[in-house]
């Protein structure tokens, strides 16, 4: 039998802000210091940075700032209809309108429980949207006041808080380990290139295809929780971390693809198997080359010059090609290999936590699971 949960209207034990976005067309506005939240940075647990960064002139032209510790909730945007974005505020940061800005207000309850107590809700937020008039999702903020909110006695929330952070910082973890094995891997690659350097042009080491669309009734929320995952141009950074890169999103599958898209500046790795929308280019290795070595090569190589579209912006097939990247003799490259394997294992075992936790939080919350019985000490060494 678990322990008892009461359930509290969320709008009497958490405050809301709303974000706002200064003028683009004001230079003094932009490019500052101050990382600033919109719906395609909103993502993972925790944002501490982002692709648009504002002035201080520019926080008090139109935005907010959000405090270090807060929660930052997804209330409007299309991407609410594949998940509810909601992320730590791992420093302070800036946020537009889209965005809710969520602290509690309730003594003996923290930031973190909440955090934790809407993630259990995710299917409860979910059957609240709404659509706008341009087709986009929404969350009204009186019905998100209103939401039933689990709350434990004070010795159980500080298990839940426990038991969820020890989860929380192995996925940290082992996100700093894989961002540690990325530079050395870039590191021994430079090594490399000072004893035997070559221009290559990439049409010469890849193969390309064309990609094509999941219809559009199969992405609903049931099948995108089966085994292989959708990207896209706004779904891909559900899934795995993003690095900033110059003018286009690249992606790399252990099966052999590479995939160059539209949209949001980012560079990633992924592997196994996967959708990908129309929007992008499928890369294949076709030669002396692995996957992993076209991936570093990519990650150290300027491409701005190739991109068109002063909007969209976009890589052709064409200009993909013929572009030239430095590149070592393959025979100095094996030592990829195990650090990719490294790299992909610490991903997976992520994944496996962050499922275990979702899994586990609403039996948590609700009480069904009687945390008193969950042994801390035995997690804490099993997570070092």
């Amino acid at each position: 039998m678990g322990c008892r949960a009461s359930y509290v209207p969320l709008g009497e034990i958490a405050k809301f802000e709303s974000g706002g976005t200064p003028s683009k067309k004001n230079k003094k506005y932009w490019n500052g210091s101050i990382p600033w939240i919109s719906a395609k940075t909103l993502v993972g647990d925790t944002v501490y940075e982002s692709d648009f960064a504002i002035t201080k002139e520019g926080l008090e032209a139109g935005s907010k700032l959000a405090p270090k510790g807060s929660l930052l909730l997804l209330t409007r945007g299309s991407g609410l209809f594949k998940r509810i974005p909601l992320a730590i505020a791992g420093k302070e940061v800036a946020f537009n309108q889209d965005i809710k800005c969520v602290n509690s207000a309730a003594k003996g309850i923290s930031n973190r429980y909440l955090f934790y107590a809407l993630t259990s809700l995710e299917p409860s937020i979910s059957a609240m949207l709404e659509t706008t008039g341009i087709g986009a999702g929404k969350l009204a903020t009186d019905r998100l006041k209103a939401l039933p909110v689990p709350v434990l006695d004070e010795a159980a929330r500080d298990k839940v808080t426990h038991f969820a952070d020890c989860i929380y910082r192995k996925i940290h973890l082992n996100t700093k380990l894989n961002g540690y094995l990325l530079d050395l891997a870039t590191a021994q690659f430079e090594a490399a290139l000072k004893e035997c350097a070559s221009n290559v042009r990439l049409g010469d080491i890849i193969g390309l295809e064309d990609s094509k669309r999941v219809p559009l009734n199969s992405r609903d929320r049931k099948n995108r929780k089966g085994p292989y995952p959708y990207y896209g141009a706004t779904s891909i950074m559900d899934y795995v971390d993003d690095y900033l890169f110059d003018g286009v999103r690249v992606l790399l599958g252990e099966d052999g693809s590479v995939i160059d898209s539209e949209g949001k500046p980012v560079l990633q790795y992924v592997w196994g198997r996967y959708w990908v929308n129309n929007h992008a280019h499928i890369l294949k290795a076709a030669g002396a080359y692995s996957l992993e070595a076209i991936y570093v090569a990519l990650r150290r190589t300027s491409i701005g010059h190739i991109v068109t579209g002063a909007v969209q912006m976009k890589i052709s097939q064409r200009n993909l090609k013929k572009l030239e990247v430095s590149m070592p003799d393959p025979g100095s490259l094996d030592y990829l290999q195990p650090l990719f394997a490294a790299y992909r294992n610490l991903c997976e075992e992520s994944r496996y936590l962050a499922t275990l936790r979702d899994a586990l939080l609403p039996k948590l919350m609700s009480g069904e699971i009687d945390v008193s019985k969950v042994v801390l000490t035995q997690l804490n060494s099993h997570l070092a």
